[in-house]
């Protein structure tokens, strides 16, 4: 298979914003994103919280120099677009964004986000004019690169504890209108809220995170308007939770009854092999 250049990637990873509704999992590593992409899936996400906990840090507390090279290995690895979750931007002031965003953009990205959050729990998100301006710089610096790099803003109210549905519309719109090309709220879960988004922001494509059993398929979210859905750290918090069970029962039984099902060494073998052996091919 011939390499995709980022360039082609960044023009498919906007196409699939322009109609119809696509799932973007969140691969973790290589060899996570080498399989999403062989099950089919026509573009990836970085996972902020699923590449910290594999590194033994907590969400938030990767520096910017390694989600960098995370999202440089990702994006050389794989032929679909890849999505950064650039969380804050690594900076509070605009100008400290916008020159994180450009460093971003040169690792091959097709799409990254910025959210509006602060880190700090006592005020977990930046004031309203101050949010706009980070967007506004994230979406200067995207467009001096002219890479065509899909821009989402983030509003992270309901997942900072200030579920304030009005107040995240608010910062949407105006995302939407300072240029963001995709909008995301991660932590609404009911049809109401996602419809509300959807209307709000319109024709401006949203991004829904489904981390958790809703009762909702991807046909229902359709309906609902949203065109892209990313899963978040769920998959990689699904690895761990069954990584952490199996070696409790170890540690604490002395049993082996986890290993019961689990995919063979030859069956993963076999998929990579064929894997790199596609990757290989002119």
């Amino acid at each position: 298979m011939a390499s995709i250049s980022p360039a082609e990637k960044r023009s498919a990873f906007r196409a699939l914003h322009e109609r119809g509704c696509f799932v973007i999992p969140n691969p973790w590593n290589v060899g996570s994103a080498r399989y999403l992409q062989g099950l089919g899936f026509k573009a990836l996400a970085t996972t902020s919280s699923g590449y910290a906990h594999a590194q033994g840090y907590s969400d938030g507390d990767v520096s910017r120099d390694m989600v960098l090279a995370h999202c440089r290995e990702l994006a050389a690895a794989t032929d679909v677009p890849l999505n950064a979750d650039f969380e804050a931007g690594y900076a509070a002031d605009a100008d400290g964004v916008a020159e994180n965003v450009r460093l971003c953009v040169e690792t091959g990205v097709a799409g990254l986000s910025i959210e509006d959050a602060t880190g700090d729990d006592a005020n977990p998100l930046y004031d309203f004019d101050t949010a706009l301006a980070r967007v506004r710089a994230a979406r200067a610096a995207i467009d001096k690169t002219g890479s065509g790099v899909v821009f989402t803003a983030r509003s992270e109210g309901f997942i900072r504890n200030r579920p304030d549905l009005d107040e995240t519309i608010r910062r949407l719109k105006a995302f939407a209108d300072a240029g963001a090309d995709c909008l995301y709220a991660p932590g609404i879960k009911t049809r109401e809220q996602i419809e509300a988004v959807v209307k709000a922001v319109a024709p401006k494509p949203v991004n829904l995170l489904m981390s958790a059993a809703l009762g909702f398929t991807v046909k229902d979210i359709e309906a609902m308007g949203v065109r892209r859905i990313s899963v978040g750290g769920t998959l990689a918090r699904a690895a761990m939770h069954a990584f952490i069970r199996s070696a409790r029962d170890i540690a604490e039984r002395g049993t082996f009854d986890s290993f019961a099902g689990v995919i063979s060494n030859a069956e993963l073998n076999a998929f990579f092999h064929d894997d790199r052996a596609k990757r290989s091919k002119p």
